[in-house]
């Protein structure tokens, strides 16, 4: 005989987990992109920005990784160097990569429009912020003190070289509500710009809300959006928002500042039974 025991949660929402770059801070994810882009200069393999933003939201080792395994960066890297990259090839570029990133996290660190005030309407209902990053520590540390300065603090902070495995894994996610005391996964929300965002909170079992215009995959300043025609401004968002909602996040909103209605409608489904 065997039994299936099933708690269903019917409470609000207890906390939010936000990413960094794209979701609050960085608008377009310039801090990651540039450094890519240089790191691989350096080694001889130029690469475009597409490709260095293809993998974005993943650890930054995993990230390289990545990009190696792309057919023309492969192909050019053999062509350069005379054989296929190896796996310490790729550490060698980490470990060059990590001081080149920290070296921007300052020119890319303004908040993005709304952010602030958003998380402090978060912060009124009850909800405790923690956040998940494919950065290292030591390059978050850096994008915090920034984002302090401008008031916002996460009560949890967890990065990728802290847990076995960075997105699409769970583990981030996992960590923040054991630092946070949140449990289940259905009590908490996934906010971020990446396609890994959506798999890491769907991985943990938690609510996910996609953003489209200030992320990733619309890879624009806030001021390189709005001098858009507002048919091509449409259009670009528009399909950031489908590749996030076709790896199935629960909401896709423009910005963060956009999500408190998704929220509300979040606690109202909770509160009939719904699970994430």
């Amino acid at each position: 005989m065997s039994f299936r025991f099933h708690r269903e949660y019917r409470g609000p929402i207890e906390a939010v987990i936000l990413d960094w770059a794209g979701t609050t801070q960085d608008h377009g994810v310039f801090a990651p992109a540039v450094a890519f882009v240089e790191v691989f200069e350096r080694f001889g393999v130029p690469i475009t920005a597409e490709e260095a933003r293809a993998p974005m939201g993943m650890f930054k080792l995993d990230h390289i990784r990545a990009i190696t395994r792309g057919e023309r960066v492969g192909a050019a890297w053999k062509a350069a160097r005379g054989r296929p990259c190896t796996e310490d090839d790729v550490q060698e570029m980490f470990s060059v990569f990590k001081p080149i990133q920290e070296s921007v996290m300052a020119r890319y660190g303004d908040m993005i429009g709304g952010a602030v005030e958003t998380v402090e309407a978060m912060r009124r209902r009850g909800y405790r912020i923690g956040s998940t990053t494919g950065y290292t520590r030591a390059a978050t540390d850096l994008a915090a003190a920034v984002a302090a300065g401008h008031g916002y603090v996460p009560d949890s902070s967890v990065c990728a070289d802290e847990v076995p495995a960075g997105r699409p894994e769970p583990w981030m996610v996992l960590r923040n509500l054991e630092n946070l005391r949140v449990f289940p996964p259905a009590a908490a929300v996934k906010i971020g710009d990446t396609q890994v965002d959506i798999d890491e909170g769907l991985n943990a079992g938690t609510w996910t809300i996609g953003v489209a215009a200030t992320g990733n995959y619309v890879a624009l300043t806030e001021a390189e959006l709005a001098a858009l025609p507002v048919e091509r401004r449409r259009s670009l968002i528009d399909r950031a928002s489908d590749l996030l909602l076709r790896r199935g996040a629960h909401y896709v909103v423009d910005t963060i500042a956009d999500v408190m209605p998704c929220l509300d409608d979040i606690e109202s489904r909770l509160a009939r039974g719904e699970q994430p």
